[in-house]
């Protein structure tokens, strides 16, 4: 049987306090809904569904820009149901009904329950598809605020009760409902028609669907997570943090599991899709965002970045370096306070030490800028020893320019190379040259003004 899945995203969030949509707002430099939906396409669906409302046109960007294709066709079968009234989860759901096959198993999630886990939703489902409801729920010591789940003498799941609308005896239960369910499809769409809005809310509740499932006599197997956390939904910036730092504390054991050491697992953010080798020995501050893969032995100091980069084994990156959109061989040294942006390519046993700057430039294997220097749209060879306060002019208003220094060249102290332009293997600048002109092969390239001295000058006094 074919797996659709609902995602209800419509929900304005009134106590973030924000003109972003709720779901929008991230959870490790990701959005909300953004997880959910990663979440379920582990699971192979036929089509994803998500339901939008409030802040509509900022979730149709969103989702566009990393869900859709260019030609507005549904990639990974994603459909876009909108829900202009906000009249409960029921209504919601039976916004994207229309789109969902008779014949499937629909599982209904929530694009502001961001950590629930893929092997939970595989349980479900497997329910679901022999023809019973699965309900996800968990037990919490504070149930105030949730639906309640209701079972009869023998146990059996027999209703879920809102908060609002429970009894005094009905309040006392721990066991909560997380909204969280799967069922077929036939089911929901026979019963959707018949949700009412006679509640405290005035609102369709999908959850009453458990007490028609119970008076059909029909299968409600209830499921547990495997821990409060993964179920737990953001309504306000509080738990929004909450929930944040427990995340990245599950992502820390992780790696100190897989033999990383992490000076201290409460001051280190994983924002992406990260994968370290054993023996990296990560300081205080760090952040690591987007696709970054760390080699084994490397050791990255404290208030480090690196974003979208990929190091080999051995290197040392020294404290308070950014690295977005770079790949570093074995044995490098970085830092302290180095930036290396999109396109640098350090070769093994480069250096770029501190207040150097790269961008779009190969490094050569051997080769070193040590400090206070610019090097940016370049190639430098093997052995090349850059001086401090060197910078590549790449850069003319307009375009961008390449600048070539061979294999062994000595680029001396505030040398200006000035785009394009090409340094010869084995050659040398001498210090403050602006260097405008090729310079071949083993040749001293000086371009600066003349000296003159003056004895009779005085200097101004008051």
């Amino acid at each position: 049987m074919a797996l659709e899945v609902i995602i209800l995203a419509a929900g304005q969030g009134t106590r973030m306090k924000s003109a972003l949509p709720k779901v929008l707002h991230p959870v490790a430099g990701k959005p909300m809904v953004g997880h959910v939906i990663d979440t379920a396409s582990g699971l192979l669906p036929t089509k994803t569904h998500v339901v939008i409302g409030h802040g509509s046109s900022l979730l149709q960007d969103f989702l566009s820009r990393n869900y859709l294709s260019t030609d507005e066709q549904p990639c990974r079968n994603l459909i876009i149901a909108e829900q202009t009234e906000q009249l409960g989860t029921g209504h919601a759901v039976d916004q994207a009904m229309p789109s969902v096959d008779n014949d499937s198993t629909v599982l209904v999630l929530y694009g502001d329950v961001p950590m629930i886990r893929q092997d939970t939703l595989e349980q479900m489902v497997a329910v679901a598809k022999h023809q019973k409801l699965a309900l996800l729920t968990v037990e919490v010591a504070d149930s105030t605020g949730y639906g309640r789940i209701v079972r009869n003498a023998s146990g059996a799941v027999e209703a879920i009760v809102e908060h609002k609308d429970a009894n005094a005896e009905q309040l006392a239960i721990k066991e909560i409902n997380t909204g969280i369910l799967a069922l077929p499809a036939s089911w929901l769409k026979d019963w959707l028609p018949k949700l009412s809005s006679d509640n405290a809310q005035g609102e369709y509740y999908l959850t009453d669907i458990i007490e028609m499932a119970a008076k059909l006599d029909l299968p409600i197997t209830a499921i547990q997570p495997s821990c409060e956390e993964e179920v737990q939904g953001v309504n306000n910036r509080l738990q929004l943090a909450e929930l944040e730092r427990w995340h990245q504390r599950q992502q820390a054991n992780h790696w100190m599991t897989l033999g990383v050491t992490l000076l201290d697992p409460n001051r280190v953010d994983f924002r992406g899709d990260v994968h370290i080798e054993q023996d990296v020995s990560v300081d205080v501050n760090v952040i690591f965002e987007g696709r970054v893969r760390i080699g084994t032995s490397v050791t990255i100091g404290a208030n480090c970045i690196l974003k979208d980069c990929e190091i080999a084994d051995g290197t040392v990156i020294k404290p308070n370096s950014m690295i977005d959109g770079s790949r570093i061989d074995e044995d490098c040294e970085i830092g302290p306070y180095a930036r290396l942006r999109p396109g640098t390519v350090l070769a093994a046993d480069a250096k770029v030490g501190n207040f150097v700057e790269t961008k779009k430039t190969t490094v050569g294997e051997g080769s070193k800028i040590n400090h206070l220097s610019y090097v940016g749209d370049a190639i430098v060879g093997c052995g090349v020893n850059i001086g401090a306060g060197t910078i590549t002019c790449n850069y003319d208003g307009v375009n961008k320019f390449q600048t070539d220094i061979g294999d062994g060249a000595f680029i001396g102290s505030n040398t200006s190379l000035v785009a394009p332009v090409k340094v010869g293997k084995g050659a040398t600048t001498g210090a403050g040259s602006t260097i405008t002109k090729e310079i071949p092969e083993g040749a001293l390239g000086v371009a600066r003004g003349r000296q003159t001295n003056l004895t009779s000058w005085k200097r101004p006094t008051k």
